[in-house]
This record gives C-alpha cells, sequence and structure tokens, in this order.
C-alpha cells in the first residue's frame, strides 16, 4: 500500500485495536480509496496505527471473508480484483436480493419513506447535471436502501449490504456517462411512480429494467474500472 493510501487512513482511535484497524480498512476500501488490485502491506498498517501485527491479521482475516481482501501465500494481501463475469454476476446477485426487499417494502413502506426516496431522486438529477460522479454514486446507493429497508427483514438486508460492499470498491456509478445516468434516472423516476401507486408488479419491472441497465453500466465502464481481465 503506498504512502498516499496510508495517509487517508484516519486517526479515529476506540480503544479496540483490531476495531479501528478493521473499521478503517474496510471505510477506505467501500470509498475506492485503495482501488482494486491495491497492495496492502500488514507492516505498513501496523505502524501507521501503532499496533502489532496481530489485530492487522484479524482485520485482514475478516476482509477476507467479507470478500473485499484477496490473500495469496506468495503475494500477499490486496483489494479484491473482479473479473467482468464475476463483477456481472455480483449485481445479478444484487438484484435478486434487492427485488424480494421491494416485494415487501411495498406492503410496508410510509409516504414519509417515499418522499425520502424522492430527494435523493432529485439530488441524482442534480449530480448528472453537474457531472459529479461521485455524488452520482454514493446517493444512488442511499435511493436504493431507503427503498429496501422497509421490507423489515434485517437477514435480507444484510445480505444485500454485504453484496453491494463488493461492488463498492469499483465505483462503477463515478464511471458512467451522463446518458446512462439519465437513463438510470428514468428508472428511479419509475420506481418511485410504482411504490406511489402501491403496484408491486410495476415495481419489479421498473426493477428489472433498472438492473439490466446497470449491466450494460458496467460492461461500458469495465476498462475503466480495474476489472481482472478474463482467463483463456
Amino acid at each position: 500500500m503506498t504512502n498516499r493510501l496510508l495517509v487517508q487512513l484516519a486517526e479515529t482511535r476506540s480503544g479496540n485495536d483490531r476495531a479501528n484497524v478493521l473499521e478503517e480498512l474496510r471505510r477506505l476500501i467501500l470509498s475506492g480509496g485503495a482501488p482494486p488490485g491495491t497492495q496492502i502491506m500488514p507492516a505498513d498498517i501496523a505502524d501507521a496505527f501503532g499496533v502489532s501485527a496481530i489485530p492487522v491479521r484479524e482485520a485482514l482475516k475478516t476482509l477476507v471473508g467479507e470478500g473485499l481482501v484477496d490473500h495469496q501465500r506468495n503475494s500477499g494481501y490486496h483489494v479484491s480484483q473482479l473479473s467482468l463475469a464475476e463483477l456481472k454476476e455480483i449485481y445479478f446477485v444484487r438484484g435478486v436480493l434487492e427485488q424480494a426487499a421491494l416485494t415487501r417494502s411495498v406492503e410496508n413502506i410510509t409516504d414519509a419513506q417515499i418522499a425520502a426516496a424522492t430527494e435523493f431522486h432529485h439530488e441524482l438529477v442534480t449530480a448528472t447535471r453537474f457531472n459529479d460522479g461521485k455524488a452520482f454514486h454514493d446517493v444512488s446507493r442511499r435511493f436504493h436502501t431507503t427503498l429496501t429497508a422497509p421490507c423489515a427483514m434485517p437477514r435480507l438486508l444484510n445480505m444485500f449490504d454485504a453484496t453491494w460492499n463488493l461492488t463498492e470498491p469499483f465505483q462503477v456509478m463515478r464511471s458512467v456517462d451522463a446518458p446512462t445516468q439519465d437513463k438510470l434516472n428514468v428508472d428511479h423516476a419509475d420506481l418511485l411512480a410504482a411504490f406511489a401507486a402501491r403496484d408491486t408488479a410495476a415495481v419489479l419491472d421498473a426493477a428489472r429494467v433498472h438492473h439490466g441497465r446497470l449491466e450494460e453500466a458496467i460492461i461500458q465502464t469495465s476498462a475503466s474500472l480495474g476489472v481482472r481481465p478474463e482467463l483463456g
């Protein structure tokens, strides 16, 4: 890991060395601060936090289990890289989980929650207008989690979040072009209209269209995402 990335590790302390290392490494990876393929040197991490090697190894073991870090005996630790096929598969799984959550959310969502999602939609439209890729990426997740949270199924939501986290290091939505963002915003508007009508079939139709559009965005941006080349 380069010195530039080490500088990004916030000096937060909770009294639990393992928690500090884990939380900050996870934050850095999910924010895109350590792109896929970045090498993570345990000794450098230990020095940065002023801790022994033990909490660093424990934190890295957890991140390997979450799929955010790869470990190879001969090459050490790296932020996970995925092939295009693997990234598309994760988006597919995420879509299935989201559709399951949305089905239940239609029954439970309140007008206030729809209004909150609508505000995020307006922020996304503004981000597109001002070519703010980071805001578009960040707010997109908030929009979706606002619509899935009302399902009130914590295990499903945990799986949904874990799957979403696997794609975060690639920061896909920061790289899509404005015309694609416009189409995604139309999909979001369709989702909101379907929720307002409490129409489950229309919600699921809009979600399927949207996830097809996301797959197109992955293909469009794969060259700039740090996606691992396919073998063979």
